[in-house]
């Protein structure tokens, strides 16, 4: 697989002493009930020759406010085929998961922030009418739509009509592909795992990008906050009509 970022924290900072950029490296990654990780035992298993540059893929597309994202069909939950187009009208906030994503800094903390601003946005129905959250996992053989209801569960509860305003979708794999690179996603199976980026996109009710969040330091108020920028400005254009 071609080089690519994600970062790890090792527990002994002395075991980077023993690699240089460009070789290649074997290490256990740990976890612990606290959700703190990090690598050890770390063992160069091929030096790179010297002189030589690391070989890696072209940066990740960077998309700009007023793109026009794609249109895709996915699968949501409830085995339901689902396309962007259908969102139009309402603002939409997007992220890419799997399931069984270990990292609580990469997945995880996505779907809890979007767990945050789905509350948020309960707490005032009127914008929640007018914004929509979906969460699209980038692992479809897995990440059927049974399990995906099984995971969403944890987060959007038990009632009448749980994924109303929160959907989470996969699909076949070049219509993923087709919306993550229109969004710098990129990512790769690795060994039981995925290597990947983190993107999180708000899009406009007229199916354009409003803004694009990359990694994971944004927080849900953020989310909140273009979502209501979004919805309310169109809402203003439409008062405005003749």
């Amino acid at each position: 697989m071609p080089a690519m970022i994600m970062p790890f924290p090792v527990k002994d900072d002395q075991l980077l002493k023993v690699a240089a950029p460009g070789d290649e490296v074997t290490a256990t990654l740990v976890f612990t009930r606290d959700n703190r990780y990090w690598l050890e035992d770390l063992v160069v298993t091929r030096r790179a020759p010297e002189g030589a540059r690391p070989s890696a893929r072209p940066a990740p597309h960077e998309p700009k406010p007023g793109d026009t994202l794609p249109e895709v069909t996915l699968v949501n939950q409830d085995g339901k085929k689902i396309r962007l187009a259908d969102y139009r009208g309402r603002a939409l906030a997007l992220t890419f998961i799997y399931t069984r994503c270990p990292l609580p800094e990469f997945c995880p903390l996505m779907s809890r922030n979007f767990e945050a601003a789905a509350k948020a946005l309960a707490a005032e129905p009127a914008l929640q009418a007018r914004t929509h959250l979906l969460s699209i996992s980038f692992d479809p053989e897995h990440d059927t739509p049974e399990v995906l209801k099984r995971y969403a569960r944890s987060f959007v509860g038990e009632g009448p009509r749980p994924f109303a305003h929160w959907e989470f979708a996969s699909g076949p794999d070049a219509q993923i592909r087709k919306l993550g690179a229109s969004l710098g996603l990129d990512y790769d199976p690795d060994q039981g795992m995925w290597v990947h980026n983190l993107r999180t996109a708000v899009v406009g009710p007229d199916g354009t990008l409003v803004r694009s969040l990359r990694g994971s330091d944004w927080k849900p108020e953020e989310l909140v906050a273009d979502l209501r920028a979004a919805s309310t400005a169109t809402k203003r254009a439409e008062g405005r009509r003749p």
